[in-house]
């Protein structure tokens, strides 16, 4: 079977339907994976919007990314990756993600090819045509089976929450927020605006992006360091009192010894004199006795 990959409907290729998919050989699949872009058009992508909009899908990305690493937990993620339904007009969200997906390096997502689509989309909207995101994506997400989607509003500091109803429905019901922030299911996670930045949850646990987990492990590194410093100057310490301890027993035991020396020549003077003293009573007595 032919396949014209770069055939166009409102001027943007599509994958083929997935009849057309599964009707080719391998080999055929091949080719029209490898013929469809992995890049898409400026006239696809919104208009730059700075800042704002850059870093919060960047931040989740890094955010998620060293979690599930840190997890060992197999999941795909990225940003703005061409994404090809079958028959569908492309899309690549500020960020996907896929559940139990090797998380290699890709250029396009192709359900056909990959067996699967998308778990979860999140797209931060700062300016421009809101409806885009807020109410066209919310149909077409539902409608190609995405099972969540989250919108951060950048401007306006505040985030929605879709979720199908069930694996075979085509429609998203909010999700409700539970002690302030949305559950994902997919994710096993929890997101909130807080002080004006998309943070993530696990277990009432705000995750950390790599910068700031680094510092935590600087924060640390240093109280290690100075725990270590510290125990060091009480070790050299408790070596000099052991070793100035050591000199006094060592002075007390040469004093000890010095005094039994006294002592020992002192009973042998009293003993030699007390001799003395005998034989001169003795001798004394002689003389007396020689006299009578």
């Amino acid at each position: 079977m032919k396949y014209d990959s770069e055939k166009r409907r409102d001027d943007h290729p599509r994958a083929p339907s997935q009849s057309e998919w599964d009707a080719m050989t391998p080999e055929e699949q091949a080719r029209v994976y490898a013929s469809l872009p992995g890049e898409v058009t400026d006239a696809e992508l919104a208009l730059p919007e700075g800042d704002r909009h850059f870093l919060p899908k960047v931040r989740a990305f890094d955010t998620l990314t060293g979690h599930f690493e840190r997890e060992r937990r197999r999941i795909y993620l990225a940003c703005e990756l061409p994404v090809y339904y079958p028959a569908e007009r492309r899309f690549a969200p500020d960020l996907l993600a896929v559940v139990d997906a090797e998380p290699g390096e890709r250029d396009k997502w192709v359900v056909s090819a990959e067996g699967r689509g998308l778990d979860l989309v999140l797209e931060v909207h700062v300016g421009g045509d809101r409806k885009k995101d807020a109410e066209r994506n919310v149909a077409r997400y539902a409608r190609l089976g995405i099972p969540e989607y989250f919108i951060y509003d950048g401007g306006k500091r505040t985030l929605y929450g879709y979720r199908l109803t069930g694996s075979r429905t085509r429609k998203y019901v909010p999700i409700k927020p539970v002690q302030g922030r949305l559950p994902s299911k997919r994710l096993g996670l929890a997101l909130q605006v807080e002080d004006g930045r998309l943070r993530f949850y696990e277990n009432d646990v705000q995750l950390l992006e790599s910068a700031e987990f680094i510092g935590e492990l600087q924060k640390v590194n240093e109280k290690l360091r100075r725990s270590v410093r510290s125990k060091s100057r009480s070790l050299k310490k408790e070596a000099q009192l052991r070793e100035e301890a050591q000199q006094r027993l060592a002075e007390e035991t040469r004093l000890r010894e010095e005094a039994q020396r006294q002592l020992a020549e002192e009973t042998r003077r009293r003993e030699e004199t007390q001799r003395e003293l005998k034989q001169l009573q003795a001798e004394f007595a002689r003389l007396k006795n020689h006299r009578g």
